[in-house]
């Protein structure tokens, strides 16, 4: 009997005799139980996980099987406190919605900023929850990729799991190559706040572009081991960038001469949009600011092979993720919000941001030190979000579900990590940035369906899951049980499914080839080459997670974090 698990094959002869009986035991095994999927339950919850002897010798927590069913490769170097690091690091809320506000302000202006986010948020604390839901039941560093390929059941989880594995994929390589954009525009307009007369060019964005992006590649890659310090680094320069943002730009308006802070009616109740769009749809169409900026909620998800106990854990870095994100980004924004004194120099900056920290501060030389906090957190969400897009990409590889899978599925042993699938990661990041030389308006239309390519992945997990009664999964410690589980999942997809139709609607009316939103078109070409790639022959090496059922029991690891 031998499991097939791509480029990483096993064998249970290859287990000591003790060891084989645990591996026996595992769901999918040609001896095990009935998967869950099989159980023949009255509900949610009713599905049972095959049970391990817990009277097993001690030696048996070296068994090498983790619960995506495959040989343990990765070491589990990361604990809670890292992998939440992860996650807030990668989420990198304020940074992210400072340098992404230009579509914000345009629907509804400061109270549509703050008013949206709001709502973006509640409606991602329901998709964050039936995440960590199946993370709590399956932890793989497939996430929804391996869900997916569980919830919609025998008959269609395979191509399900497919599609849900490269929507994936794809929304974190947009999401990097966003990231990287955001990084170039940093600098560029700190080099241009302190040159009157520069212009600036897009190859100057993408030379810092490109830096940015190989430097955190090199670093995911050669400092593998030291990926949880960094990690924890990040979490207090993001509390510390947004403290000393917050006291910045809140204190200096009104002294020494500079204008007064904005009216609390200016920053709360003045509604400024004229984009063509009634009130109601400019509100909820803008909600997407605040959805580029708290929609990475799966990332810690990916690291579930590399901490002990993923069943409980990445649940709670899940959660710690998005509160203490949405607590600094809604602060963040009420500040940066009262901060502005000339509302019509917004329109005219390049960067937005930018000339609201120069109006706070007064000065270019305060705004530069600003922009300066936001380059470092922006930098450290480079970092997490190459060990994010290398194992989702070597966990598809190891499935058979990638191109050259015995490649990309490799994990160095010299670096302990998955060194091809990231650095290919890397260079289709580098092609995005060629594409923002050639057009801006391009490029900004990839990175626009971040949103659309990771909502159709979640929804691929979630949606299957919820319309089976939430009978196929075994769940773990995190469990909505009842009508709770019903209702969070509800709320989700019935969101994932509206917006992204909104979504896909011009940001303004009249609407031209500049202003038009191109992201629908890119979603649609990606899912075509998918299903295309899936039908010319992906299908037919291609077997899916190896364990398809039930909640999974982590038969043991090699290493555990301190």
């Amino acid at each position: 009997m031998s499991i097939q698990t791509g480029p990483s094959r096993f064998s249970s002869s290859d287990l000591p005799e003790e060891e084989q009986q645990v591996f026996m035991q595992l769901p999918n095994s040609q001896h095990a139980p009935s998967m869950a999927r099989d159980t023949k339950g009255h509900g949610d919850g009713e599905a049972t996980a095959p049970k391990v002897d817990e009277t097993r010798p001690a030696d048996q927590h070296d068994v090498a099987i983790n619960a995506s069913g495959h040989v343990q490769e990765l070491e589990r170097n990361f604990n809670l406190l890292s992998l939440a690091g992860v996650g807030l690091v990668v989420g990198n809320v304020w940074p992210a919605i400072g340098g992404s506000i230009l579509v914000a302000i345009f629907n509804g202006g400061p109270p549509g900023v703050l008013y949206e986010f709001i709502a973006v948020s509640v409606c991602y604390w329901t998709v964050a929850a039936s995440i960590a839901e199946l993370a709590s039941a399956i932890p793989s560093s497939a996430g929804v990729y391996h869900w997916a390929s569980v919830t919609p059941g025998r008959r269609w989880g395979r191509v399900v799991g497919f599609f849900a594995g490269w929507w994936n994929y794809l929304a974190w390589i947009l999401g990097a190559a966003s990231m990287a954009s955001i990084f170039g525009n940093t600098v560029v307009q700190m080099y241009a706040l302190n040159h009157a007369g520069f212009e600036a060019k897009p190859w100057h964005v993408f030379i810092v572009y490109i830096i940015a992006t190989w430097l955190a590649c090199a670093i995911v890659c050669l400092a593998n081991s030291t990926m949880p310090r960094i990690n924890d680094f990040g979490v207090f320069a993001i509390v510390a960038g947004f403290l000393i943002t917050v006291i910045t730009v809140a204190v200096m308006p009104g002294r020494d001469g500079r204008p007064p802070h904005a009216s609390s009616s200016f920053v709360w109740a003045e509604w400024t949009a004229d984009i063509g769009y009634p009130n109601g749809f400019v509100f909820v169409a803008g909600m997407l600011n605040g959805a580029f900026s708290v929609g990475a909620v799966d990332a810690t998800t990916h690291l579930a092979e590399e901490i002990p106990n993923p069943q409980r854990n990445v649940p709670i870095a899940l959660g710690l993720q998005l509160s203490i994100g949405f607590i600094t980004g809604f602060c963040y924004l009420v500040t940066i919000m009262y901060a502005i004194n000339d509302y019509d120099a917004l329109f005219e900056s390049p960067y937005p941001i930018a000339e609201i920290y120069r109006q706070a501060t007064g000065s270019a030389a305060g705004a530069t030190g600003l922009l300066a906090l936001v380059l470092i957190c922006i930098g450290l969400t480079l970092i997490g979000l190459y060990i994010t897009c290398g194992r989702t990409l070597w966990a598809l590889a190891r499935d058979g579900a990638s191109p050259r899978p015995a490649l990309l599925g490799h994990v160095s042993p010299r670096l302990g990590m998955p060194m091809w699938s990231t650095v290919l990661s890397a260079i289709l990041v580098t092609v995005l940035g060629a594409i923002y030389v050639g057009s801006t308006t391009a490029f900004n239309a990839f990175v626009g369906s971040f949103i659309l390519l990771s909502s159709s992945s979640y929804l691929a997990a979630i949606l299957p899951n919820l319309l089976s009664g939430r009978k196929m999964v075994a769940y773990g410690p995190f469990h909505m049980r009842g009508w709770i589980g019903f209702a969070i999942n509800g709320i989700a997809c019935s969101y994932m499914l509206v917006w992204f139709v909104i979504y896909c609607f011009p940001f303004a009316l009249p609407t031209d080839a500049q202003s038009m939103n191109y992201a629908c078109l890119i979603w649609g070409g990606f899912t075509i080459f998918v299903g295309v790639w899936w039908l010319l022959g992906a299908r037919k090496g291609y077997e899916g997670p190896t364990i398809t059922g039930g909640a999974v029991i982590e038969a043991a690891s090699h290493h555990h974090a301190a």
